[in-house]
């Protein structure tokens, strides 16, 4: 018969008095508990994902590793964070996912009352504060109503400068502080687009500010420029693409929680790049595409951005394909042509063409009627840093407000729970697949 136990991970800086006295405990059996030690952050997380219960992590919260997705990796883990802080960096713990906040000077008797009170003996299972509505999720979806749009396609199609002029034609409809423009694409233009002289802030600081906390509406829109030409918001993108490294995924998706809940309508410029580990088999991949894959999750309508010709068909067929596989409805898909021919017939070809090409990648209905943007002098605009040439914004604006009448806003789904992996679904290997 097992013996019910805490077992407690560690993590604190050197010499702290307080991880000392824990480990003193629980070698006399002051406390009824297995202390395990962690030296540095990754020795935390291989031992939270190498598949042994733990009934808690005791978290030194002057650690600038110890942040909103590291008290989420532990409650993921089926644990509960506790956190021993001295208030320096001023952050709300419990909301953060933390169960509790112990004091830096711990005694053995408040730290069995916060054992008693907040964690689960193992190996028997037991509820999971993480599930506390305390604690709560990193992306609410209850308190989440804005309006929002993703816009992508191939490189040199013009999808940047897309996003601008649907930002622009909503802007133009509502007051200007409730549309901001998110560069959310891996290489990101829009600071050049715009010529923002400035590279901060932007989307890495306002990541970082959700690391340990979270931001009022009025901080979060004093992270974005005005564009009043245009009348919306600009939030930058990631000053270099391997940047994205730095943005750690709840963090982000609680930043893209809190820029939802700032403005009424969200347009983000994103990279038609949705792999994740389920198809490539690498997290590394997916957190490298964690803008675009958040962003198309949970758009009301994804723009997939093309130009006319056989080259430029082709890769829209590819990208609307991609966006099925994900798991984008066709209704909300809107393909859009940019630089389109004039003549009516050129127009009808090319949307039976587009029609008979992507109906084999569709799994039900078909995708929204194409969007012929004309060929402006959109150069000149951009140049002179002025509003984007009529219809383009009205156009746009039209098939956006169609997609929300027709098909109505997104209902955002909650995080994908984990999937058990069949045998052999995975493929096979170099060496034994047949010849």
């Amino acid at each position: 018969m097992a013996v019910e136990r805490f077992v407690v991970l560690g993590l604190a800086r050197p010499r702290s008095e307080w991880f000392r006295h824990v480990g003193q405990w629980a070698t006399s059996a002051a406390i009824p508990a297995e202390f395990l030690r962690c030296v540095t952050v990754e020795e935390l997380r291989r031992r939270l994902a190498a598949g042994r219960p733990y009934s808690c992590a005791l978290l030194d919260g002057g650690l600038a590793a110890v942040d909103r997705d590291l008290v989420q990796v532990v409650r993921e883990a089926g644990a509960v964070a506790l956190v021993v802080d001295d208030h320096r960096r001023r952050r709300d713990w419990v909301a953060l996912g933390a169960a509790a906040v112990l004091p830096v000077v711990l005694t053995r008797d408040v730290l069995l009352d916060a054992l008693a009170t907040h964690v689960p003996l193992v190996p028997v299972p037991t509820a999971s504060v993480a599930d506390d509505a305390r604690g709560g999720g990193d992306f609410d979806a209850l308190a989440i109503r804005s309006r929002m749009a993703a816009v992508c396609g191939p490189g040199g199609t013009g999808a940047s400068t897309v996003a601008a002029a649907l930002a622009q034609g909503v802007g133009q409809a509502g007051p200007a502080e409730q549309v901001v423009l998110a560069d959310l694409a891996r290489n990101a233009e829009q600071a050049m687009l715009h010529d923002v002289r400035d590279v901060t802030p932007g989307i890495q600081e306002l990541v970082d500010a959700h690391r340990g906390g979270s931001l009022p509406v009025e901080e979060v829109r004093s992270l974005t420029f005005e564009v009043v030409e245009r009348r919306y918001h600009l939030l930058l993108g990631l000053r270099r693409a391997r940047y994205w490294a730095t943005l750690r995924p709840h963090a982000f998706e609680a930043a893209f929680a809190a820029l939802r809940r700032s403005f009424t309508t969200v347009i983000c410029d994103i990279t038609a790049d949705f792999e994740g580990e389920a198809d490539a088999g690498s997290a590394d991949v997916e957190e490298r595409n964690l803008m675009a894959r958040t962003a198309v999750g949970s758009a009301d309508a994804v723009f997939a951005v093309g130009r006319p010709g056989v080259k430029g068909t082709h890769a829209l067929v590819r990208v609307v394909a991609e966006l099925s596989a994900f798991g984008v409805a066709a209704s909300r898909i809107v393909p859009v042509i940019t630089a389109a021919p004039r003549h009516p017939r050129a127009r009808a070809e090319l949307c039976a063409t587009l029609a008979t090409l992507v109906a084999p990648v569709l799994t039900t209905e078909a995708t929204s009627p194409p969007v012929f943007l004309p060929d402006r002098r959109v150069e000149d605009a951009l140049r002179d840093a002025v509003a984007l040439p009529a219809p383009l914004p009205a156009l746009l604006v039209g098939a956006f407000d169609a997609v929300m009448d027709r098909v109505g806003p997104r209902e955002l789904q909650p995080g994908a729970e984990p999937v058990l992996v069949a045998p052999g679904s995975l493929g096979a290997s170099a060496a034994t697949e047949p010849w």
